[in-house]
């Protein structure tokens, strides 16, 4: 498990939040598992969930009392994003602000390097 200085990737006080709330509902640990997939519109899509556990080469940020781990093939594709939760009139959902993205599509869920 490597732990990450705050200037790699780092959890907002409102991403921490609400993954602490999500995770007391659903009685699981506070873990919010970043990771990146192919697909989405613009060719890499990230994808959030809750995990039970970090994994041993897991990179790891913590605010509070939540956890934000990314594995080490996705780390290179957000090595120094910034993951929040934001509300707006459209909804609410987990946004990363990713530096290496090149360009990204409307909702924000997709992106290229």
């Amino acid at each position: 498990m490597t732990t990450l200085a705050s200037d790699t990737i780092a959890l907002t006080e409102s991403a921490a939040a609400r993954v602490a709330a999500i995770a007391e509902r659903q009685g699981k640990p506070a873990i919010l598992r970043l990771s990146v997939d192919g697909g989405g519109c613009s060719g890499f899509q990230y994808k959030f969930g809750l995990a039970e556990t970090i994994d041993a080469d897991d990179a790891v940020a913590t605010t509070g009392t939540a956890t934000l781990v990314v594995d080490p093939v996705s780390l290179d594709l957000v090595r120094g994003c910034s993951v929040d939760f934001v509300e707006t009139l459209g909804g609410t959902a987990f946004r990363v602000d990713n530096p290496q993205a090149a360009s990204g599509c409307g909702c924000g869920s997709s992106f290229s390097v």
